[in-house]
């Protein structure tokens, strides 16, 4: 038996893991940013708890336009971005309700 030393070639992606990796962090972080924002506003449990509810519809919403999968094997780079600022608008709001 022979042994090949030289490296498996991996596909060229274009970053394809790295904006999974990001996506799904932001995705998370999103929706805590809306239990925190939700409970912000109305100042009980129960807006933290509509809070979370939108952002389970965010992330049904977001699998519908990406192919039914929450995850596909080519994230937009677009969709990327529009989601970073959705999460920084998100996330000045609650510094404004909380100030």
């Amino acid at each position: 038996m022979s042994y090949s030393t030289q490296p498996v070639p991996r596909p060229k992606t274009g970053g394809a893991d790295v904006k999974t990796f990001v996506t799904a962090v932001l995705l998370t972080f999103g929706v805590g940013l809306l239990g925190m924002v939700g409970w912000a506003v109305l100042s009980s449990g129960f807006g933290g708890f509509l809070g979370l509810v939108a952002g389970v519809f965010g992330i049904v919403w977001w699998r519908s336009i990406h192919g039914k999968v929450v995850f596909p094997k080519v994230i937009p780079t677009k969709s990327v971005v529009i989601l970073a600022v959705v999460n920084a608008v998100l996330a000045l709001i609650l510094l404004l309700t909380a100030g």
